[in-house]
């Protein structure tokens, strides 16, 4: 099940669910919405190793905007911090974003309860397409847990997106063992 707005508002009374900053109007019926940061990220090679600590640049967006282009892997992040305590979190794109042609998530588009933290972005284009720090860039939607959680994201010793940033972060794939 799916919290409707009312019960997100309740949710962020009781401390369950954290938006900083929250604006009301970002609301929606059963959803929030968050907006791109003021950063951007590029992998500095071009050839990527599912093994290897790829390094990424950080680099700041112009406030007229950055040209995106097809074929470039962007990580960016949400403006937003968000924990979530007790509901699974769901990140989307918004309809607007997506007919503009700009995907925001290649697959993570779901967090676990205990995230605290702002959303890196896995940012691909169609076409070239200017980007804006602050645009509305997508939509958290929450949802219900069944059953008791053993141990929160937060708390797991191996949680590798827990550090708190305001940039994006790249993938950690390398910390895993295969």
């Amino acid at each position: 099940m799916i919290l409707s707005d009312k019960r997100i508002l309740e949710e962020i009374e009781k401390g369950t669910i954290i938006i900083e900053p929250f604006k009301a109007e970002c609301l929606g019926t059963n959803s929030y919405d968050v907006h791109l940061g003021k950063y951007l990220a590029t992998y500095k090679d071009r050839i990527l190793d599912a093994k290897a600590h790829n390094k990424i640049e950080h680099f700041e967006i112009p406030k007229d905007g950055y040209v995106l282009q097809p074929g470039t892997l962007y990580l960016g992040v949400t403006l937003e911090y968000t924990e979530t305590h007790a509901h699974v979190p769901f990140l989307e794109g918004k309809s607007s974003t997506g007919r503009l042609g700009i995907d925001i998530h290649a697959t993570a588009g779901k967090g676990d309860v205990g995230f605290c933290n702002t959303w890196t972005l896995e940012i691909s284009c169609a076409q070239p397409v200017r980007i804006y720090a602050g645009m509305p860039i997508g939509q958290l939607i929450y949802f219900i847990v069944e059953g008791e959680i053993e141990t929160m994201y937060n708390s797991k010793d191996n949680a590798k997106y827990s550090n708190k940033t305001t940039k994006p972060v790249e993938s950690m794939m390398w910390k895993n063992k295969f």
